[in-house]
């Protein structure tokens, strides 16, 4: 049977230790076959390309890696770290976008690349981008100064020019030398669109924060769900962030919950993950939102019945639900529940 892969990628820029712009990025894959078991413990052969324009555009930069998934099959590498192909990466001008990546994948190991993905990256990755900030192209030299001879006197006007007196008796005042104002540059590209209960990007937005730069980033709800056990059988994963669903999901294992959300493609996008209890709890207080915009888009709305599970274990045998009509703190993760899947933006 051909070989499917799910991917979930982060992209995470990394620097050197002199502090210089950073020349590569973190991918992270979760391969599965084609029954959807995790294919763990793997050398998987990848090659990995930087398309420039469209999907099917430009290769400007390929290079080939042989990670090795781990024991729930996520493989993780460095673009930037591997054989190269084609191009240099450290040169890729990333102002002049859209960028794709594209991977090829083959789960033996080897080079007979079956799978084919393509996503898009979303947002310029700015520690690249940064390195040539502030390199903008030299304005024309201006006119030479005066070279003294002939100046009788020099005055200071007091408001940061001169006037300089020759023996001719004529004078001129540097203020002569100030030019007249260049046009204002264009503004900026603006981001900041988004809204409480926006159907974008695959689902619904239901939290949003402003980051370190002013740019809008936050959480968004599928439009669908499912009903699924935590684990087919408890054991511990120490998925116990209550904060970050990501991380929790990264580490569940026998756990249909997981396999459902790493399944998902909605929107286009392969980074759902199962939330953690904190975010189902921010779900819950902006419900209204949520569900105003599920039912105008005939969605599935939250459920105010059963529970959801998070992705926040309590030991071997429990994990955390939520209620959203009232809370209950943990249950029996053999127990099947209704399962939601968010992602960040």
């Amino acid at each position: 049977m051909k070989k499917i892969i799910t991917i979930c990628a982060a992209f995470l820029m990394t620097a050197s230790v002199f502090a210089q712009s950073p020349e590569k990025m973190s991918y992270h894959a979760v391969v599965r076959d084609g029954s959807n078991n995790l294919v763990s413990s793997t050398a998987v052969g990848m090659q990995i390309s930087i398309l420039q324009g469209s999907a099917s555009g430009t290769a400007v930069y390929v290079e080939t890696q042989i990670p090795t998934s781990n024991a729930n099959g996520l493989v993780s590498l460095e673009i930037g770290d591997g054989t190269v192909v084609s191009g240099d990466f450290a040169s890729i001008d990333w102002a002049n976008g859209p960028y794709f990546i594209q991977t090829e994948t083959d789960s033996k190991g080897g080079t007979n690349y079956t799978i084919t993905g393509t996503s898009q990256l979303l947002s310029v990755p700015y520690a690249l981008y940064a390195e040539n900030a502030g390199n903008s192209t030299p304005g024309p030299q201006g006119p030479a100064g005066l070279d003294g001879n002939g100046i009788a006197s020099t005055v200071d006007n007091g408001d940061g020019t001169f006037t300089f007196t020759y023996d001719d008796g004529s004078t001129f005042t540097t203020s002569d030398l100030t030019g007249p104002t260049g046009p204002q540059g264009p503004a900026g590209t603006v981001t900041n669109d988004f809204y409480l209960g926006q159907d974008t990007l695959g689902g619904i937005v239901f939290y949003i924060y402003l980051d370190t730069n002013g740019d809008q980033r936050g959480l968004i709800v599928s439009k669908t769900e499912t009903f699924a056990q935590w684990q087919s059988s408890p054991s511990v994963t120490n998925a116990t962030r209550s904060w970050d669903g990501v991380y929790n999901t990264g580490l569940m294992t026998n756990s249909p919950a997981a396999t459902y959300v790493n399944g998902l493609t909605d929107g286009g996008f392969t980074d759902w993950y199962l939330p953690s209890i904190d975010e189902l709890s921010i779900l819950w207080h902006n419900r209204f939102h949520a569900n105003n915009a599920l039912n105008a888009g005939g969605f599935t709305l939250l459920s105010t019945a059963e529970p959801y599970w998070s992705s926040t274990e309590l030991g071997a045998t429990f994990a955390f639900i939520f209620r959203f009509f009232n809370v209950d703190p943990f249950d029996v993760k053999t127990t099947a529940y209704s399962v939601r899947a968010v992602r960040a933006f």
